[in-house]
C-alpha cells in the first residue's frame, strides 16, 4: 500500500484535535483524527460533501427552526 498524502482540514482549529484527509487514486476520501491516527475512515466525495453540508451552522439553524 502506498503512503497517503494527509492534509489537515482547514476546519480544524490550532491545537491537538485535528482532522486529516487524504484522497486515494481510486477517488476514495480517507479521514483520521490526530488523537487516533491509526483509525482511518473511508468515504466517497459525495458522501463527505453531504456530511459537511449537514454539519454547517447555517444548515443546523435552518433545521432546528422547522415546525
Amino acid at each position: 500500500m502506498t503512503e497517503s498524502a494527509w492534509q489537515k482540514s482547514t476546519y480544524s482549529e490550532e491545537g491537538s484535535a485535528c482532522v486529516y484527509l487524504a484522497a486515494t487514486p481510486a477517488g476514495t476520501i480517507l479521514l483520521r483524527e490526530s488523537d487516533e491516527p491509526k483509525t482511518i475512515l473511508s468515504t466517497g466525495p459525495h458522501q463527505l460533501c453531504a456530511l459537511i453540508a449537514a454539519l454547517r451552522p447555517e444548515h443546523s439553524a435552518a433545521t432546528t427552526t422547522r415546525t
